[in-house]
């Protein structure tokens, strides 16, 4: 499979943040049903790699095959990480302006623990809280019951892409602006996430904030996600891209892409047996998946069929790479494949078009209040500068 380049490079707001937001849903959907395996062992299972919606691993004994994880990942269901973009949104339509982490304590965990939702994977309505990861169920426990200050309530967790892999809406509350949002970004994971998992959370946004601009390339994506990123997290990025950019196929970047990110890389070979040192806080290290899915981005030109489905059949913790590397591929303007959107849209009963609307409403008032308060400090500066004994 050759890559394209991403199509329609001057789409306009609506377009790219409909693109984001279901580019990223449906690479979560095709990403779950293989996350934690290695691409050999989905090759085996699959009769190849795979190239769209699969079955469940575990066939019709999904819900008690995997007893800690009893869902029906595949058939098209999104998972934890498309539940909590979702609240994200909500979370922005209901206080419309930029967010922080007294946001997440005043509005995201209540809504985790309080509003029953249709969720996918357990084919029931549901709080969200029951079937979001520990590492997600951590923001309850802490701000609800332990009512630890919103801005460091990350401290502790397992550092992992818990708060990067839903962290979309602020780069697109962000467009175009990736500093922005990268420290939107890095305000709102601090209730979740600390080190190499917040910053990674920063850098995604500011990652898709720059896919948004006219005229983003892959390269402009990468050298503004370079230009922020910090420690471990910078250095990932680099390696895996430098890596990604010897290659023009998946099949092909699939070893040395994992081979590059593994220094960085805490958690080890063995994805479902992480290592002692795994998760923990560390300026050296960075989470895999973003590096891996700006690579994807970077193999297939911007393309968003070969970025997901190169995201996808990399496994380990596929699912959130193929949301991130979806998303990206969304915002600079190449189409998600509507026999994908459709069937995940019908299999998750989820509206996917409807959060981007919302969320582009949104984003046109946050900018005009952005306008209005950078044209009152501007005209307030020129007073200043023209005040008595001033020679400007």
């Amino acid at each position: 499979m050759t890559p394209k380049a991403a199509e329609s490079p001057e789409a306009g707001l609506d377009e790219r943040i409909t693109g984001a937001l279901v580019g990223a849903a449906v690479g979560d959907a095709l990403g779950g049903p293989v996350e934690g395996y290695s691409p050999d062992r989905i090759t085996e299972r699959h009769g190849g790699r795979v190239h769209g919606i699969v079955g469940p691993w575990n066939g019709d004994a999904w819900r008690t095959a995997r007893p800690i994880a009893p869902y029906h990942k595949g058939d098209g269901h999104v998972t934890d990480d498309t539940l909590m973009t979702h609240a994200l949104i909500r979370v922005y339509a209901t206080v419309r302006d930029h967010l922080d982490a007294y946001a997440v304590a005043d509005h995201l965990v209540p809504d985790l623990m309080t509003n029953p939702r249709w969720i996918p994977e357990l084919e029931a309505e549901a709080l969200p809280l029951q079937r979001i990861f520990l590492a997600e169920k951590w923001l309850v426990a802490r701000l609800h019951y332990g009512h630890v200050d919103p801005r460091e309530a990350g401290n502790g967790n397992i550092v992992n892409c818990g708060a990067a892999m839903y962290m979309a809406p602020v780069g697109l509350v962000n467009a175009a602006d990736p500093a922005g949002a990268y420290a939107e970004a890095l305000d709102v994971a601090g209730a979740h996430q600390s080190s190499y998992g917040r910053e990674a959370a920063g850098v995604f946004a500011a990652a898709v904030a720059a896919a948004c601009a006219p005229g983003a390339t892959v390269d402009s994506v990468v050298a503004a996600s370079l230009a922020l990123a910090k420690d471990g997290t910078r250095a990932a990025i680099e390696a895996v891209c430098e890596e990604a950019s010897r290659h023009r196929d998946f099949e092909s970047a699939l070893l040395p892409l994992r081979r590059v990110v593994t220094p960085y890389d805490t958690v080890g070979p063995d994805y479902r047996r992480p290592s002692l040192g795994a998760r923990r806080p560390s300026r050296l290290h960075a989470i895999e998946e973003l590096p891996v899915a700006l690579g994807m981005l970077v193999v297939a030109a911007g393309d968003y069929r070969h970025a997901v489905l190169g995201a996808v059949n990399y496994g380990r913790d596929c699912d959130s790479i193929a949301t991130m590397a979806g998303a990206l591929a969304g915002a600079l303007g190449s189409p998600v494949p509507d026999e994908w959107s459709k069937r995940v849209a019908e299999a998750s009963r989820l509206d996917l078009w409807e959060p981007a609307r919302t969320l582009a409403e949104v984003t046109r008032q946050v900018f005009a209040r952005d306008t209005a308060a950078r044209r009152a400090r501007e005209a307030a500066f020129a007073t200043l500068l023209g005040g008595p004994g001033c020679s400007a």
